[in-house]
């Protein structure tokens, strides 16, 4: 039993062994075989092989990305380089506008009509502003504006926006002190006009850019407008402004002066003149010219009421209107010498040719032709002096209508004048065939077609110089269009229509009231109706006018002078002749042509009516004295101070008014709209301008 038990036990240890044997074999198998396995994996791959090729994939990646970037670089540098370095300098660089200086207007001794004085302007670039809000608030209170005002501005979507202009110095300098970026002062101009009202409508004005909206500154802006250019200005990363490059040759070019041939001394004589005809007649308006004949220019160019170009909004268009070059108006007996000349031009009359004047009442076509008298037989040269519409109207049909409207035409009316003014009327003048006997008889005097003032001056020029047509000069040292001389009338011709022009101022004549004594003179009177303003006939207004010259027999002067609808009386020869005569008296004395005409030919009427408001200057004997001698000095009587007075602090435009009207027109040194500085000083004794070659300069406030 015990045998057995051992034997079991034996054969459970046996087995026991057995299994444990074949255990650590297959353990030692598998090890054998996951060592070798190990080995083969280790040898082909290994743990060390992973972290290497981790490495090797990282670092082809930056490679990869290293050949990326230094070929971008490569390409930025070589292919974009250029570009991008201008957009990396534009990020660091804006531009100033800089507005060239308008050129001036001077009259043909060189007195200045028209200037330009700098000031300082804000404008807006919104994408170069930072932080909006901020900068509407210091700016607002730098310009006194509205917050929101500026803030809107600030964030508008355009690259330029003005902000404020033309500001005053004390402005300019708190926006420049508070260096925003994105805010900007460039310098502009104010057009200011020294004489004020003198030749306002021949002038015409500037738009707050400067450039010219009517008259000369509208006709002639190309000239006149200065070139504008840029600055270069750098700013650092807040976009403020750093530095200025060097300015030579960067300023805006300045435009051109425009002189012209008025004497603003004939200009004063035609304007004070007309003022008082215009205001004792009532009148809506009045113009006038004057020619020097031989030259053709034009010295003066006179309209009231006056309009002053410094002050724009407070004149309405009528007055603003230059209407002596604008309207076309029926002339009325003025045009009757032009038909005269044809018919003894073309030997259809002689002097001593006679007609019968219906006794004031005369119908064709079943239209009555009316005088103002009822004349009987005249002559040619009564026709005129009597100035007879039915006798005018029976040698124009004698005439015809194609010879009279060939000369008419020839005479430049129904067309524009060389003078380059911007719109210029060219009147109207319908084509002869289109004329039935009573347009042909109107036309003879005067209606039936309008014509401007200076239409009517181009025309009575050519009588004044021998029957040849001349152009007439406003701009001198321009190329103003100009056409050769053109013979319309002979000599012989235009001598006997000025005799008979030189009747018209007699004793009985219609223009006796323009006689100057000692001067001979010869003119036309004109009434003329006015068409309706519904263009259904004529209506109940009238304009009166009287063209003359002097002396008649060699023309030197020619004077033009109309009155629109004056309610005192309608006829030229009682409100425009005495225009005419005190023009031409004056002109005659300051040219120096009235020197052998005594006092004692000079009679109290005329004498009363030129000094009327001005007394003559004390110490002038007037027994045996010339008129040359009064009448000068009256004209070079002005009021002037005794002593320089004070002109700093003044506003630039108020300075140049008052020294204008003393008769010096300061030089301006500097920029800003405030004198700081003055030469002479104030209290300094008033220099004579005539004696000493004395100049007054006034100094500008910067900013």
């Amino acid at each position: 039993m015990k045998w057995q038990l051992s034997k079991e036990r034996d054969k459970k240890r046996s087995s026991r062994n057995s299994r444990q044997k074949k255990t650590s074999f297959f353990s030692k198998t598998v090890s054998s075989h996951t060592t070798s396995l190990d080995a083969t994996t280790t040898k082909s791959t290994g743990q060390v092989d992973w972290t290497r090729r981790r490495i090797k994939i990282v670092g082809v990646v930056f490679a990869l990305l290293w050949c990326l970037l230094l070929a971008k670089a490569a390409h930025v540098q070589i292919v974009d380089g250029q570009r991008l370095a201008l957009v990396a300098l534009r990020q660091h660089q804006t531009t100033e506008l800089i507005t060239g200086k308008r050129g001036d207007i001077l009259d043909r001794n060189g007195n200045v009509l028209a200037r330009s004085v700098e000031f300082r302007s804000v404008f807006i670039q919104p994408q170069d502003v930072v932080e909006p809000r901020v900068v509407a608030q210091r700016l607002s209170k730098a310009l006194n504006m509205p917050e929101k005002q500026v803030y809107a501005a600030l964030t508008e979507k355009r690259r330029f926006v003005w902000l404020a202009r033309k500001l005053d110095d004390q402005t300019a300098l708190n926006v420049k002190n508070a260096n925003l970026p994105g805010v900007h002062l460039t310098t502009e101009y104010e057009r200011v006009y020294p004489m004020k009202h003198l030749a306002g409508q021949l002038l015409g004005f500037v738009g707050i850019d400067d450039r010219g909206l009517e008259g000369l500154e509208l006709a002639f802006n190309e000239s006149l407008s200065g070139q504008g250019t840029r600055k270069m200005v750098m700013r650092d990363a807040a976009g403020r402004k750093l530095y200025l490059n060097s300015q030579e040759g960067m300023d805006g070019a300045s435009g051109a002066d425009l002189k012209l041939s008025l004497d603003i001394n004939v200009q004063f004589f035609a304007e004070e003149a007309l003022e008082k005809a215009v205001s004792k007649n009532k009148a809506k308006w009045g113009g006038c010219l004057v020619v020097e004949v031989k030259s053709g220019d034009i010295l003066a160019w006179a309209e009231y009421p006056f309009f002053n170009p410094n002050s724009i909004t407070a004149s309405n268009g009528f007055i603003k209107r230059n209407k002596l070059a604008m309207d076309a108006l029926e002339q009325g007996s003025t045009i009757k010498p032009f038909l005269l000349a044809a018919a003894l031009e073309e030997k259809v009359i002689t002097p001593d040719s006679t007609y019968y004047c219906e006794k004031g009442r005369w119908r064709i076509n079943g239209v009555t032709i009316r005088d103002t008298k009822p004349y009987d037989k005249l002559p040619v040269n009564k026709i005129l002096r009597y100035s007879s519409n039915i006798g005018m109207a029976k040698i124009g049909i004698q005439l015809g209508s194609e010879k009279y409207y060939s000369y008419l035409s020839r005479l430049g009316f129904g067309q524009k004048t060389n003078i380059q003014l911007a719109g210029e009327s060219r009147g109207i003048l319908r084509p002869y065939k289109q004329w039935q006997p009573i347009d042909l008889a109107a036309t003879s005097f005067g209606q039936s077609f309008s014509a401007t003032g200076l239409q009517v001056v181009q025309a009575y020029n050519t009588l004044a110089n021998n029957g040849v047509k001349k152009a007439l000069r406003l701009v001198i040292d321009k190329n103003e269009a100009s056409f050769p001389p053109e013979r319309i009338y002979s000599e012989e011709v235009s001598r006997q229509v000025r005799s008979m022009m030189r009747e018209v101022v007699e004793e009985d004549g219609t223009g006796k009231q323009a006689r100057i004594p000692g001067i001979s003179v010869g003119g036309k009177t004109g009434t003329a109706q006015k068409v309706d303003k519904g263009g259904a006939g004529y209506g109940s207004g009238r304009v009166a006018s009287f063209v003359g010259m002097v002396p008649i027999e060699e023309p030197e002067y020619l004077v033009f002078v109309v009155l629109d609808e004056p309610t005192l009386t309608s006829y030229g020869g009682v409100v425009a002749a005495p225009v005419f005569q005190q023009v031409a008296l004056r002109t005659l004395a300051y040219f120096g042509h009235a020197s052998n005409i005594q006092l004692a030919a000079f009679n109290e009427p005329i004498v009363e009516e030129i000094s009327e408001g001005a007394a003559l200057p004390e110490g002038v004997d007037l027994g045996g004295a010339t008129i040359e001698a009064a009448i000068s000095d009256l004209v070079k009587q002005t009021t002037r101070p005794k002593v320089m007075p004070k002109i700093t602090g003044k506003s630039v435009r108020s300075a140049v008014e008052q020294l204008s009207s003393y008769g010096f027109v300061p030089v301006i040194n500097g920029k800003g709209s405030v004198v700081v500085r003055q030469d002479p000083q104030p209290g300094a004794p008033w220099p004579d301008p005539e004696k000493n070659n004395v100049k007054c300069t006034l100094w500008l406030s910067e900013g």
